[in-house]
């Protein structure tokens, strides 16, 4: 397992971005990046857009599976929303929708985590 810390800033999505690339090569996943890439950008977009404070990114391997946690201080679990043809954003959850086996959201003692999982290319536990 993987954790850091992200600034509420916007630099922070790019940063997600790379610390997941970089872990799944560390762990030979490299081959999943783009999807996961793609997924926990748009959690912590939400996290910065719609929450205060730091977001934290977590990933994990387990039972064939990556998950990616991203935590944040908000305390609404949002929902898969149907943007229109109009509307700039609304579309990250359906994202999740199509691309991850599984996703969802919890409260926590401090916020709320949302998190996704993907097939795991490497049966290794990390």
């Amino acid at each position: 397992m993987s954790s850091w810390p992200l600034a509420a800033d916007a630099r922070s999505v790019a940063r997600a971005r790379r610390l997941t690339r970089d872990r799944l090569t560390k762990w030979g996943m490299h081959e999943m990046s783009d999807v996961a890439e793609l997924l926990v950008s748009e959690l912590v977009t939400n996290a910065l857009c719609h929450a205060r404070g730091p977001v934290g990114l977590t990933l994990s391997t387990m039972d064939g599976l990556l998950r990616c946690e991203v935590e944040d201080a908000g305390t609404v679990v949002p929902h898969v929303y149907e943007a229109t043809d109009d509307d700039e954003g609304g579309r990250g959850l359906g994202l999740l929708d199509m691309l991850a086996c599984c996703w969802g959201g919890a409260r926590t003692s401090t916020g709320k985590v949302m998190w996704f999982e993907l097939p795991a290319c490497s049966p290794a536990a990390h």
